[in-house]
């Protein structure tokens, strides 16, 4: 009784359902067309492929300039305030910014006039040649050596390698002109102190000729009040200037911005003690001026070091950009993939023909058998429906 009930439920479950026996006979009986179409198609795709312009791809590899200890750096610290001036403008990832300027669009307006790519391209803008450029052109750094690959794809195999090795010239000019390493920063960070600091040097000299000297001042030998109040002025803008520079990177909560406000707050209340105790009247005149005239050039002489060791240690980093592998014009093409196109284009024809079969199959044997012609006819009718 049990053996007759399971053959009533396997009978069921195959008029029902659909089994793997029955699409292996289904397309069994097709088998020659489903081999025969997908190698004709696979065999079109792989002409079609050769009748497409081979792409070449050549490559070129370098090394950074690698950001260093400078000398400048024990300098700074005994500075005090000025010790996060250098480190606050340092640059988080360097590999990251090369391939930034690399990536600039005056560095593709170059290499697009260099090598009249918005007729190798077939552009009509200037924006145009820069997408087709970025396409083409591939730049990435390596997550464990740090080196920096470029690529670039061209119909022509010695143009590639051509505007491979011409990224790393147009980078070689740029940062010779930008500064990017962090000796290059403090370079031009104190240029600027030190030109603004000489002409305020020179206007205070002017006045301290002009103000002329009384008999009170001279008892007051001003000398080293002068250039206590000067060194103490100096350090007063120097914790102004690190503040503000920390601004740019750290939150107003962070310790080392709390702590760098209240250094200058105490050199502000020193500077006012002294202020209070040397109080300027006519007989201080040339105190004052005396004072304003150190001040001046104890900051100048202080940008003036700190000018020089960037110097130093800009010559020495240099922007040297290291080149491990010269772009050469490459032998092989990198594109198109033949044989991959064939392949994929087989493998998919032959799935979209095999479910053509299957559903012609079903298609007709839903109509004729009832039951399933009905259920069609329900479902039409619920679509019609909606």
């Amino acid at each position: 009784m049990n053996t007759k009930n399971h053959s009533e439920d396997w009978a069921e479950e195959d008029d029902d359902g659909i089994g793997l026996l029955e699409l292996a006979i289904i397309l069994k009986s097709r088998w020659k067309m489903l081999l025969a179409v997908p190698i004709a198609a696979g065999v079109i795709a792989y002409g079609i492929a050769r009748m497409l312009p081979p792409t070449f791809t050549a490559q070129t590899t370098f090394l950074p300039p690698q950001q260093q200890q400078s000398s400048a750096a024990s300098a700074l610290a005994s500075l005090g305030a000025l010790a996060g001036l250098a480190g606050a403008s340092a640059v988080k990832s360097p590999a990251e910014q090369y391939v930034a300027l690399m990536q600039s669009t005056t560095v593709s307006d170059r290499l697009i006039d260099q090598f009249k790519l918005m007729e190798v391209y077939e552009a009509e803008y200037r924006s145009d040649a820069r997408k087709t450029l970025l396409k083409k052109a591939s730049i990435i750094v390596g997550k464990k050596d740090g080196l920096i690959t470029v690529s670039v794809d061209d119909e022509n195999p010695q143009r590639a390698a051509d505007m491979a090795n011409a990224y790393i010239d147009e980078l070689r000019q740029m940062t010779s002109t930008l500064a990017v390493t962090e000796a290059q920063q403090r370079r031009v960070f104190f240029e600027k102190q030190l030109r603004e600091t000489k002409d305020r040097l020179t206007a205070a000299q002017r006045s301290l000729e002009a103000s002329g000297f009384t008999e009170g001042a001279l008892r007051s030998e001003p000398r080293a009040a002068a250039e206590s109040y000067a060194q103490l002025q100096a350090e007063v803008t120097a914790a102004q200037v690190r503040l503000q520079t920390m601004r740019s990177y750290l939150n107003e909560s962070a310790p080392e911005f709390r702590q760098a406000q209240d250094r200058l707050a105490a050199l502000r209340g020193q500077l006012a003690r002294l202020e209070k105790a040397n109080p300027r009247g006519d007989d201080n005149d040339y105190v004052g001026k005396y004072r304003e005239f150190k001040y001046q050039e104890t900051l100048f002489e202080l940008f003036s070091r700190q000018y020089e060791l960037a110097r130093v240690d800009e010559s020495r980093e240099g922007a040297l950009i290291q080149v491990v592998d010269v772009a050469s014009a490459p032998e092989r093409r990198s594109k198109p993939a033949r044989t991959l196109i064939a392949a994929a284009t087989m493998l998919v024809t032959g799935l979209l023909l095999a479910m053509a079969v299957l559903a012609r199959h079903f298609w007709r044997v839903s109509q004729q058998d009832p039951r399933r012609a009905e259920r069609l006819a329900a479902l039409r009718a619920q679509l019609a429906q909606r």
